[in-house]
């Protein structure tokens, strides 16, 4: 089988959820198939949309597109150009996108013209919402980074694109309006896609609801289920911790969204003798600020920098006692969750979203209530107060499955399969009655 895999981004060069997802099933679906990849780089130095290719063991082949300016775009006629020239070159049997940000919508019409079978998995809410996490920017509002309940055109232009606004009255109405018709366009684009696609996989239950409720897609065309890890590295995690002093840790990108200005808020406050560990990116001004907050904590924060994923095991989870996950958006399906109960390391995270679903209160981890300071606070010191406790949590690990492990990546890819095979069948049958 030819499986042509689409992905916004792709390991080294990006390393969210979505893009270690997708390496993840790329790697163990060529070991029987062949899997090509179409991704982006942002390459400041060489022209836009140029290809570059890059071939890689086990039947893997990447093409990247260069686009070095990447701002609230979501169709690109270049891009579209350069995807039907890599379609014409390669015969695909199916198409699996995991994300169309920074790549282009009109890849779907694209696949539909080549009448190839279209899987998306939604990792968050890009269809549904321009900014994708349905978080406000509230710019010049005293009030930022509110949730957004549903999407709405002058709400979205007014909310999140007003800092494009020229700052003049008289050009007020002016600017609201071009960005509520843009708005609405995107809309219609991305509502578009629904008919296109021929199966949408949902990694939570939460993100399938509102896909169902909200958006609109047919329920016999959306399927929960949950991402695959390949389990080996997060097998035999021995504690390399120096001391018995309880060890937070925090795992990911250091953006706003994710919520660790919250967590640091909160551990500061704790009179507790503790440790909060902080992994991921750096952010420039955000990563400083987040250290200017650590400043006044009455206990040690350390920024430990960037981790190999596939050391996750050996180089985080051996040296904390817990992890947090104080996201301020709603979380689809963090594999930081799933990879720590692999791990049995327990999980503190907000009681919302798709987070909510793979921790219970005090059975596999704890809950505090969603972007509330002192809730976390509260949860955080429970954890010190309890360490025996905590480490029961974390024996539970993953709650879906009964020995509390994570879907192995074998079986998520046989079942990915399954569902390849039924849409290839189905597309044939259909071009049949065509003719």
């Amino acid at each position: 089988m030819k499986i042509l895999k689409i992905i916004h981004g792709y390991p080294p060069l990006y390393n969210a959820g979505s893009e270690v997802y997708s390496s993840s099933i790329c790697n163990e679906l060529s070991k029987k198939n062949q899997v090509i990849i179409f991704t982006r780089e942002e390459n400041l130095y060489e022209k836009d949309f140029k290809i570059r290719i890059e071939k890689k063991k086990n039947n893997l082949k990447i093409y990247f597109i260069n686009k070095r300016i990447d701002k609230d775009n979501y169709k690109n006629e270049n891009i579209d150009k350069k995807f039907a020239e890599i379609l014409k070159e390669n015969k695909i049997d199916i198409a699996h996108i995991g994300h169309l940000n920074h790549l282009s919508t009109g890849i779907v019409h694209l696949l539909k013209k080549q009448n190839i079978p279209i899987i998306f998995t939604l990792h968050d809410f890009w269809l549904m919402c321009p900014r994708g996490q349905f978080l406000q920017r509230n710019y010049e509002n005293e009030n930022f980074y509110q949730i957004c309940e549903k999407q709405e055109d002058e709400k979205c232009a007014l909310n999140c694109y007003n800092h494009y606004f020229s700052g003049q009255k008289e050009d007020f109405n002016r600017d609201k309006k071009f960005w509520s018709e843009w708005i609405n366009t995107r809309m219609k684009e991305t509502k578009s896609i629904i008919e296109k696609v021929d199966m949408f996989i949902a990694p939570s239950r939460y993100l399938m609801k509102l896909f169902i409720d909200d958006f609109k897609v047919p329920k016999s065309k959306i399927k929960y289920l949950d991402y695959g890890f390949p389990s080996g590295y997060l097998k035999g995690i021995t504690k390399d911790k120096k001391n018995d002093i309880f060890t937070f840790g925090y795992i990911g990108t250091q953006i706003p969204a994710k919520g660790i200005n919250l967590l640091i808020k909160a551990f500061s406050k704790i009179n507790e003798k503790s440790i909060l560990k902080i992994w991921g990116r750096t952010n420039g001004q955000s990563t400083k600020s987040l250290k200017d907050f650590a400043k006044n904590s009455k206990n040690k924060i350390e920024f430990s920098g960037e981790y190999v994923n596939k050391n996750i095991a050996k180089e985080v989870f051996s040296k904390v006692d817990c992890i947090v996950v104080p996201s301020i958006w709603g979380e689809n399906s963090p594999l930081v969750i799933h990879e720590a109960q692999s791990c049995k390391i327990p999980v503190i995270t907000a009681d919302f979203g798709g987070m909510k679903e793979y921790v219970s209160h005090k059975k596999n981890g704890l809950l505090f209530e969603h972007r509330n300071l002192n809730s976390i606070f509260e949860q955080m010191k429970f954890a010190i107060n309890n360490p025996k406790k905590m480490k029961e949590f974390g024996k539970k690990g993953y709650l879906y499955s009964k020995n509390g492990e994570i879907l192995d990546i074998k079986k998520h890819c046989s079942e990915l399969l399954k569902n390849y095979k039924i849409l290839i069948k189905n597309d044939l049958i259909r071009n049949l009655i065509k003719f």
